[in-house]
């Protein structure tokens, strides 16, 4: 089976390194998350700890740490709770635009305001609303419970981000049945070719997706990553 994610080391010292921010929980074996970081060896897993039990700033401490570490430009793919942390770290650490970080692709983002949410959840709130100083992509469900689909859209606007929305796969993760998610694989390429990265073979020729956008009027971009 071919990896999609595959990549030359020796064109990486320029290009930007890919940063995995799992949500609460981590992510497992079966995740789209871990099956991109075992595809890419130019892909990394933020260990943020405190898996179950999440702090804000611990894992903006920790995030902040990998970004640094890293000694080039990077992308972040956060999920769920991760998309939390990487807005925290934007509002601390107020990076200048596109450095260190040129992309995010921030998916299923939760709602941490919502009344009777999962209180380790409610500690990221409230929700940072300011433009992120990177371009990004959020891709969300029509069905997650976590976030419903109108509060990502504001989200996405609040934020600066492009709206994708993937479907309804529930919260995007192992239980959505995806596999690889070959439509976030879409998205990041599209990150990856506006920052001048070969992008080929993120993507099979055959698998070329187009996004479906459910608010015309919202989002007009044609999300085309072939």
């Amino acid at each position: 089976m071919a990896h999609y994610l595959e990549l030359d080391d020796s064109s990486l010292r320029d290009d930007p390194l890919i940063l995995i921010v799992p949500g609460m929980h981590n992510s497992n074996p079966q995740h789209w998350q871990s099956r991109w970081e075992q595809q890419c060896s130019d892909c990394r897993r933020v260990d943020l700890g405190m898996w179950d039990d999440p702090h804000r700033n611990t894992w903006v401490n920790k995030l902040n740490l990998a970004i640094h570490r890293a000694e080039r430009p990077v992308i972040l793919v956060a999920h769920s709770l991760g998309c939390l942390a990487v807005a925290w770290w934007a509002e601390f650490e107020r990076p200048a635009y596109g450095n260190p970080v040129v992309g995010a692709l921030l998916v299923a983002p939760p709602d941490v305001d919502r009344p009777g949410t999962d209180p380790r959840l409610a500690r990221f709130g409230s929700c940072p609303r300011e433009p992120l100083p990177f371009p990004s992509f959020l891709a969300a469900s029509q069905d997650d419970r976590l976030c419903s689909l109108r509060t990502a859209q504001l989200l996405a606007r609040d934020w600066g981000a492009r709206f994708a929305f993937a479907g309804a796969i529930g919260h995007i993760n192992a239980d959505s049945g995806i596999g690889d998610w070959h439509f976030g694989k879409t998205l990041l390429a599209q990150l990856l070719r506006e920052n001048g990265r070969d992008h080929a073979r993120l993507v099979p020729e055959t698998a070329t997706v187009e996004p479906l956008l459910p608010d015309a009027t919202y989002a007009q971009a044609r999300l085309l990553a072939g």
